[in-house]
């Protein structure tokens, strides 16, 4: 069973429970006015009404159909003491009416949801309403009372009807929104696996290219077979499905010697641009620990800032200053080149938009440009600590 039928089948086992213990305490409260019964009836109707309330409330803790009969049984009693009397007053029938309609019919509101529940609904209204009848047959005009237990009846049983659809739409809505939300996401994780793919070519297999492009002016055959084969490497994983990291805690250090750590390193950085002829001068912290997630948005970010640097700055030399803070690690690339108007960089160049501010927003981090045709360029990279 589903929680939300659990949820309903408690929440209608409580209205019932609340109707049945107002019901009798109602009947019992109409048999203490004064004259309307004896000191015997009142003393069963008494005993009757707290064993219905008790009833009423094992039925509520459990919902088995027992107990609910029970409440009937002693709504249907009290009927029977009460008509045994000869004269009915006032008071006496509203306690009639309140018996069959309020206390007994109050089972209706829990069990109408039951497969066999209207049959069931059906028959114990029916013992109330023959119950009434009979007591009619002593000489009693109970015809508004079998009426009042009629319509008692029916408000309960519509009631506990009208919650169990109004539950089961309220379910089907909010079945239509998870799915719906498992389809957005799935839809972002494939766009945000799509984009980091993209950034991830763009900053090896493209770059590459661009070098073969221009003969490779600059870079040592060696340095761009090596590069060349690192990024055959890499496109057979992607090929093949595999994940570009391991889902582990790396630790970012220049001065690491494990081969397996190098490759998520800084040092693998500056060796990949020491290669391509770009000596990058390392300052700052020595071992900041990062999640694998930030540090590859980090030094993603970083390559493709000095890789901008080994294109455009027009020197063979860069800065690169690490600090950090209880919240903030922080990268700054520095060159002494050309420098550029900021403003004037299109936004929408993957290599900027991409590769330095959209990996850096995926993990919560930013990217910041100084720079001035003539006065270098300084970027500051920024991620947040876990």
């Amino acid at each position: 069973m589903k929680r939300i039928h659990k949820e309903r089948d408690r929440l209608l086992r409580r209205l019932a429970r609340v109707s049945g213990m107002c019901g009798s305490i109602a009947a019992l409260a109409c048999l203490l006015v004064p004259g309307t019964a004896s000191a015997l009836e009142l003393a069963l109707a008494a005993i009757l009404s707290l064993g219905a309330c008790v009833l009423i409330s094992l039925h509520a803790v459990r919902g088995a159909v027992l107990p609910a009969l029970g409440v009937v049984a002693c709504a249907v009693t009290l009927i029977a003491v009460l008509g045994a009397a000869s004269v009915l007053d006032p008071a006496a029938t509203t306690a009639l009416a309140i018996s069959g309609g309020v206390t007994a019919a109050s089972v209706a509101i829990s069990l109408i949801v039951r497969p066999d529940g209207p049959l069931l609904v059906l028959a114990l209204a029916g013992a109330c309403v023959i119950a009434i009848g009979l007591v009619a047959v002593a000489g009693h005009d109970l015809a508004a009372v079998a009426i009042a237990t009629f319509a008692g009846w029916a408000a309960c049983a519509s009631l506990g009807a009208w919650l169990d659809r109004a539950i089961a739409r309220t379910s089907a809505r909010i079945d239509e929104v998870g799915r719906a939300h498992e389809a957005e996401r799935l839809a972002s994780e494939l766009e945000a696996r799509q984009r980091q793919d993209a950034r991830v070519l763009h900053d090896t297999v493209l770059a590459t290219l661009s070098l073969l492009a221009h003969s490779g002016v600059g870079v040592g055959v060696s340095a761009l077979r090596q590069q060349a084969g690192d990024d055959a490497r890499l496109l057979r994983q992607l090929r093949l499905g595999a994940p570009l990291d391991n889902g582990s805690t790396a630790i970012f250090s220049p001065d690491s010697d494990d081969d397996d750590v190098l490759s998520t390193t800084f040092e693998s950085v500056r060796q990949r641009f020491a290669r391509m002829g770009l000596d990058v001068n390392w300052h700052g912290a020595g071992r900041l620990a990062l999640p694998t997630e930030t540090l590859d948005a980090l030094l993603g970010a970083l390559g493709e800032c000095l890789e901008n640097v080994r294109r455009h700055s027009g020197v063979n030399e860069a800065d690169v200053t690490v600090s950090d803070d209880d919240r903030t690690v922080r990268a700054m690339v520095t060159d002494a080149g050309h420098g550029f108007e900021p403003e004037a960089v299109d936004r929408g160049r993957l290599g900027y938009a991409e590769s330095v501010v959209g990996r850096l927003h995926t993990v919560g981090g930013r990217a910041r440009i100084f720079s001035s045709p003539g006065s270098g360029t300084t970027v500051m990279l920024e991620v947040p600590k876990p």
